[in-house]
């Protein structure tokens, strides 16, 4: 299946209308908060000599980091305005980007033919796709790991709603960067908190390990506290 023209308008729309800023993505945290820790919690399951696919890359700027750690990283993204975001903030090429639709199952195979079994990296992916494509998703992680590679995938929890609905309702509205998010028809935080789960089992991937964090954003709450979404991760393998 391929995700519907509606949603890969939406990202190409927000990732279109996005500068080059580094931050400007509310989620665009610095890797400080993000590819660091969870590199962490992935390298003592997973062979460095192996590539790190980074899905749903986004600007890069954790592939960025990722490529420090691991022999190639390569990053991923539907919607082609965010691979060019990526390519221009790289432009030494320490990572590689490519568009790619991970519920193309066809393409998804021809990648993982063409670099071997890899690890992977994604981060907050699931929960904002269609929820007909969550397990087209899920099986992507599957086929790019193989036998070898090894997986960390956060998502966010339905906590988030709270969080996300509590900065809404500031004496302005939603700050920028989050309206933005809303104007473009994204969902954040749609799945439910077994479905995350759920679909990471029945695509045959094994979790290694697993606990609960937040996913820091570049945007604060009404106080001026960081927004903290509630994420729940997972260290993945095939079998």
């Amino acid at each position: 299946m391929d995700v519907s023209q509606r949603y890969r308008e939406a990202w190409e729309g927000f990732w279109a209308g996005t500068s080059d800023e580094p931050g400007e993505a509310i989620w665009d945290a610095d890797p400080s908060l993000s590819a660091v820790p969870h590199s962490e919690l992935l390298l003592p399951y997973a062979d460095a000599g192996l590539p790190v696919l980074d899905l749903g890359c986004g600007n890069g700027t954790q592939t960025r980091y990722l490529a420090t750690r691991f022999a190639r990283a390569i990053g991923v993204d539907l919607s082609h305005a965010a691979i060019g975001h990526a390519r221009r903030a790289d432009p030494d090429g320490v990572a590689e980007f490519e568009q790619l639709d991970l519920t193309d199952g066809d393409a998804v195979r021809a990648l993982h033919e063409r670099i071997g079994d890899a690890n992977v990296y994604m981060r907050a992916v699931i929960h904002q796709s269609e929820a007909e494509a969550r397990p087209a998703v899920a099986a992507a992680v599957a086929t790019l790991l193989g036998a070898r590679g090894r997986a960390f995938v956060a998502e966010l929890t339905p906590a988030s709603k709270a969080v996300l609905q509590q900065a809404a309702e500031g004496p302005d509205g939603p700050p920028k960067k989050l309206r933005r998010v809303f104007d473009h028809g994204l969902k954040p935080a749609s799945a439910t908190e077994e479905e995350v789960p759920d679909v990471l089992r029945a695509a045959g991937l094994t979790t290694l390990d697993s606990g609960d964090t937040v996913l820091p954003q570049t945007e604060n709450l009404p106080d001026g506290s960081r927004i903290d979404l509630p994420a729940r991760w997972f260290v993945l393998a095939v079998g």
